[in-house]
Order: structure tokens, then C-alpha cells, then sequence
């Protein structure tokens, strides 16, 4: 009970701190709205000649790219958001403060991405909204259990990543080619913006090497065309797979870091 207080609390600071920039939360909003009218009219731009390579989504490039900008947020925030945390903490000097206190420093790291996760799920929501009420995106066969399985396996596949680039960021302090190659190589090679078809044949193949890939497809079958938990399992298990390896991996890179910092007396400085 102890723990769910102090995750609690973390999460009603960072609430606070966000609230008291209200101009910056609407200027959010309407950075989303124009975002989603960009990317709906460069999809009536594009007519039918990309249909082809949609078939198996519905063949609407509009849907297509807004759900790939949700799983891409979700994959930004799980990567960025463990060493941002402690990023900020060592810049303003709260990170030293904190670990004097019975908070573990993977406790501290934790719950300070709380909000950050929470805050995604909003952005996320909005974008489905605006799409859906302003420029008629249809999700009435979207298989929500399904969709939530999958984001369930993104969110953990890039979180490891996340703490992997953390510990990084708790050596080197600046400089993270983690981030680089799971978020802007990834970025193009698994389909965010456009399906994977339009890559040339060989360059194709490194997609199937990137988690992203496949949390893309299973969740752009679940949500567009209602898929059933069977249809996307080869995704889940690929998914699964990435679970099982990076996670142990994340953690025994985060003690090395933690463990380097603190021998290094580099931990709570920038």
C-alpha cells in the first residue's frame, strides 16, 4: 500500500505542474487537431493509389497513419521517458534530494513516468476523437481487447528500451544511440507513415527486425478490421518473444548503470 501512496503522489505533482501550463495543454490540443487534418488531407491528396498496398487494412490511408501515430506515441514515451526522468532530476537537482529519502532510485524512475504515460493515453484519446468526430475515421469494428493486448506488449517491449537508454544516459549523460536506432531508424523501417510495400524489396527485409513492425500490423488488423485474438497471434507471439528478451536485458543493464554512476560519483550530476 506503501508503494501504490508514493506512485500516487508522484502522479498528482506531475498533474499539478502540467495544469499550471494551461495555455500549453490547449496549444496541445490544437497542435493534435492540425496534425490530424495534415495527414487527412495529404490522404484525399493521395486518392486511391496507395489503396493497393492497404487491402489488408481497409485500404484507408487516413486510419492507417492515425494509428500509427498512436502506437508511435506510445513507443516515444516508453523510450524517452525513463531517462528524461532522470535527466531532469539531475539538471535540477532533485535527484540527489530524492535519494536520500527510502525511495529506491527504480522507484523514483517508475513512478515519475506515470504521468508521462497517462498524459500519451490522453494525447492519444484526443487524436482518435478529432478523427473520429471531425473527419469521420470509423472504428466501429476496432477489437478493443485485442488492440489492448497488443499495446500492453508495445508499451513493455519499449519501456525495456527505455530503461536500456536510461542507463546510457546515467554514463554517458548525453549521447544515446539506443533511442536513435529503435526510434527514428525504426520510425521508417516498420510502417509508421506508410506501409512497409513502398521500400524497396531488399530494404524491406530489416523491418521483420524491429518490434514496432509488428505491434503495427497486429494493432492496425485489430482496430481497423476488428481482427480476433487468433488472426493477430503470430504478431502477439513475436511481441511476447521481444518481452521476454529485452526486459531481463533492461534490468541488468539499469543495475550496471546505477552501479557504474555510483562508483563514478556522476549519479545525481549532469
Amino acid at each position: 500500500m506503501r508503494v501504490w501512496r508514493k506512485a500516487w503522489a508522484f502522479l498528482v505533482r506531475d498533474f499539478r505542474t502540467q495544469m499550471s501550463y494551461r495555455l500549453a495543454l490547449m496549444m496541445n490540443v490544437a497542435g493534435i487537431f492540425f496534425s490530424v487534418a495534415i495527414f487527412f488531407f495529404i490522404s484525399k491528396l493521395l486518392g486511391n493509389s496507395i489503396n493497393p498496398y492497404l487491402t489488408q487494412y481497409g485500404g484507408n490511408y487516413f486510419a492507417f497513419v492515425l494509428v500509427g501515430l498512436a502506437v508511435s506515441g506510445f513507443m516515444g514515451t516508453s523510450m524517452g521517458v525513463f531517462a528524461s526522468s532522470i535527466n531532469s532530476a539531475q539538471t535540477e537537482g532533485t535527484l540527489e534530494v530524492m535519494l536520500v529519502t527510502p525511495t529506491k532510485l527504480s522507484e523514483i524512475v517508475f513512478f515519475s513516468s506515470l504521468w508521462s504515460f497517462a498524459f500519451t493515453a490522453f494525447n492519444i484519446l484526443v487524436y482518435l476523437v478529432i478523427g473520429a468526430l471531425v473527419f469521420g475515421l470509423n472504428l466501429s469494428h476496432a477489437n478493443i481487447p485485442v488492440a489492448l493486448i497488443i499495446l500492453a506488449l508495445i508499451v513493455s517491449i519499449f519501456s525495456g528500451i527505455g530503461i536500456i537508454s536510461a542507463s546510457f544516459i546515467m554514463i554517458l549523460k548525453r549521447g544515446d544511440p539506443v533511442s536513435w536506432l529503435f526510434g527514428s531508424v525504426a520510425g521508417i523501417m516498420s510502417g509508421t507513415f506508410f506501409p512497409i510495400q513502398v521500400l524497396p524489396v531488399w530494404l524491406q527485409k530489416f523491418s521483420y527486425i524491429f518490434p514496432l513492425f509488428y505491434g503495427l500490423r497486429g494493432m492496425r488488423l485489430a482496430l481497423l478490421k476488428g481482427a480476433s485474438l487468433s488472426a493477430v497471434a503470430p504478431n502477439i507471439l513475436v511481441l511476447t518473444a521481444f518481452v521476454i528478451a529485452i526486459i531481463p536485458l533492461s534490468l541488468i543493464c539499469f543495475k550496471y548503470g546505477v552501479r557504474r554512476a555510483k562508483v563514478d560519483g556522476s549519479l545525481a550530476t549532469y
